[in-house]
């Protein structure tokens, strides 16, 4: 079942997330079970709404590839994280023709 991931991480600047973005290399190198990502920022840091296979993907991605760029980026903290099953979908800009 797809999962719905709320992240906010307190602090984090976009310099910050898109040295984290180039070293994880997610777009380069597609996470499997990733289907949807998003980051905003607010006065006080980041947010994040993904969509993902499971919480078991969006769990070994974080672990295998994102927290050794956040150690390497040196971001202070740790993300409030929520994860919820999604209970519908709908993408009308994304839908085909």
């Amino acid at each position: 079942m797809p999962t719905a991931l709320f992240l906010k991480w307190d602090g984090v600047t976009q310099e910050q997330y898109d040295e984290v973005r180039a070293l994880a290399n997610w777009e380069g190198d597609h996470p499997d079970g990733g289907m949807f990502h998003t980051a905003a920022f607010a006065e006080d840091g980041m947010r994040i709404f993904d969509m993902w296979e499971s919480a078991e993907a969006f769990q070994a991605f974080f672990e295998a590839r994102v927290m050794p760029a956040v150690q390497q980026v040196g971001l202070a903290g740790e993300p409030e994280v929520e994860l919820l099953p999604v209970h519908s979908i709908f993408t009308p800009a994304f839908a085909p023709a």
